[in-house]
Order: structure tokens, then C-alpha cells, then sequence
């Protein structure tokens, strides 16, 4: 067991250095990884000196253990949910397509962004009588909006501007969803909602909870190497918006 934590904690710990070199810096949210790195070297130190279980009272270990195996539980499917949205594409001919926003940089659209848009345009060039809309408002370290950016994206893509139109004002996949509505009939037009795979399960749940009626989930790929941080982070995004009642 020692062996396996000092081994767990150091994958761990490389990751969130590869997170760092990936990116060029580190998300808030990486640091996850640092601290489970740290936590699992530090058991096992406390292993190999018989700190645990020798000089643990007993209720805290029985404790910490049930924590343990209802926190992997609970993971366990969540993550399962979170896959099972891995492979929706959703039906031809659909009424509309509502792209949800990522980071844009100064570059134009961040990688996963584009797989969004991507995905969204070969899509809508394969069904000419969908309407897409861009959904994204500008952050502060954003140069333009979302939605603006997503547009020209798509019009370099070849797809006609009579066709996007632009929500500009959401900060979070909620609002996306509630905006975006503003231009649609959620009862009775068809939907697909594009976004990252490990993304898809809460987005569709979202807005069927946002009242859209006849509404499909469309997964782009995610990037490669960060899709065990999104995976994690998404795990978290799927209890928060839960609790809060959004899904």
C-alpha cells in the first residue's frame, strides 16, 4: 500500500506539472491534483512510519474510511453519467443548434472551442435549414464576446451569418441555456445543444430542467491530456448544479 500512494501521489503531482506545461498555467481548479498528490505521499509516509493506524484513534479511521468509499461511490456514477453523454449527436433536421461558449483568446477560440464549433459547423453544413445560435458572454480577460468570436468562427467556416444568431450576455452554462431560449420556442422547436463530450450530460439536463422540450445533446471531442482534469471538474459541476436545482 505504501508503495501504491507514494506511486498515486507522484502520477498526481506530474500531472498537475503537466497541466502547467500544457497550458502555460495553472487553473484554480488544477491545483485538485497537487493536493491529491500531496495527500496520497503524506499517507503514505504515515504508513511507512506507523503513524496510521498505530497513532489514529479508531473512530477517526472508521470514519475517515466510510468517507472514503461513499466519496469514490458517489464519483463512480456521476463519472458514469458524465460518459454516458460521450457519444450523443443528436438527430437530422433539427430546428436549431445552440452552441455553448468557452474561452476566447486574443488567437481567436480556445482549442476547445473550436472542437465545439467545429463539430457545430459540420453539422449545420450537412443540415442547411438549421439555425445555430452562439451562446457566450465576454469575460475580463476576453477580447471580444464569446458569441462574437464563435460567429466569426463559423462564417470563416462557411456558414452563413442569416443563419447565427448571437446571446451575448451568459456567464455560466444556466444562462447559456435560459438566453439562448429567448430566441427559440423551448415547447415546440427541436434542439441540439453542442458542447465538449464530458460536458454533454449536464448541459442536456440543464436544459431540459430550462424547459426545452425536444432537446439533444451534441459531443465535440475533448482535448486529450485535460480530460481527466475535465472530467474532474465536471464531476463537481454536476453536484453543484444539482444542488442548486439547475438539473
Amino acid at each position: 500500500m505504501y508503495f501504491i500512494l507514494l506511486l498515486f501521489g507522484i502520477i498526481m503531482i506530474g500531472y498537475f506539472a503537466g497541466i502547467i506545461f500544457f497550458t502555460g498555467h495553472a487553473g484554480s481548479f488544477s491545483f485538485v491534483w497537487l493536493v491529491l498528490g500531496i495527500g496520497a505521499i503524506v499517507l503514505a509516509v504515515f504508513l511507512k512510519k506507523k503513524i496510521w493506524p498505530d497513532h489514529i484513534p479508531l473512530w477517526f479511521r472508521r470514519l475517515f474510511i466510510t468517507l472514503v468509499c461513499v466519496g469514490g461511490l458517489l464519483f463512480l456514477i456521476v463519472e458514469g453519467c458524465i460518459l454516458s453523454g460521450f457519444s450523443r449527436k443528436g438527430p437530422e433536421g433539427l430546428d436549431y443548434l445552440v452552441v455553448l461558449g468557452a474561452q476566447m483568446k486574443t488567437s481567436g477560440p480556445s482549442r476547445a472551442l473550436q472542437y465545439r464549433l467545429d463539430e457545430a459547423a459540420d453539422y449545420l453544413k450537412k443540415n442547411p435549414d438549421t439555425q445555430v445560435i452562439v451562446s457566450g458572454g465576454q469575460g475580463a480577460d476576453e477580447p471580444v464576446s464569446e458569441a462574437q468570436g464563435m460567429r466569426d468562427y463559423l462564417v470563416d467556416k462557411g456558414i452563413g451569418p442569416e443563419r447565427i444568431l448571437m446571446e451575448d450576455r451568459s456567464k455560466n452554462t444556466f444562462q447559456n441555456l435560459t438566453f439562448s431560449a429567448e430566441f427559440l420556442d423551448k415547447e415546440k422547436d427541436s434542439v441540439g445543444v453542442v458542447s465538449n463530450n464530458f460536458h454533454v450530460f449536464r448541459a442536456e439536463k440543464i436544459a431540459k430542467k430550462a424547459g426545452y422540450q425536444d432537446v439533444y445533446g451534441i459531443a465535440a471531442r475533448g482535448e486529450p491530456f485535460l480530460q481527466y482534469n475535465n472530467m474532474m471538474r465536471e464531476f463537481f459541476g454536476v453536484l453543484k448544479d444539482f444542488f442548486v436545482g439547475n438539473m
